[in-house]
């Protein structure tokens, strides 16, 4: 994607936080949600775009990747999932521990 504004970046992450927080199923509404409130800021234009298309996979697909229930594509087989999928999704006193 070509260097883009502040203000379009900021439209576009509101964007994808909107969309990371509303799915299809509450556990990706969990992971991708809490995920995109503490590190979406901070990525770079090229992992906004990695961030924006694993938005585009089905729930379940998504799902199974994240879990390591299924191999992921090559395509999506990125740092930024890697990310994902060690990040602490949930907050409270069990992950104070």
């Amino acid at each position: 994607m070509a260097e883009t504004s502040p203000i379009d970046r900021e439209a576009r992450l509101r964007r994808l936080r909107f969309r990371a927080w509303h799915r299809g199923i509450k556990e990706m509404d969990l992971i991708l949600g809490h995920f995109a409130d503490e590190a979406l800021e901070t990525l770079s234009e090229a992992e906004v775009d990695q961030f924006e298309s694993l938005i585009e996979v089905e729930d379940t697909t998504l799902y199974n990747w994240v879990t390591g229930r299924e191999n992921v594509p090559s395509q999506h087989d990125t740092a930024l999932l890697a990310r994902i999928r060690t990040f602490q999704h949930m907050k409270g006193p069990l992950w104070q521990r």
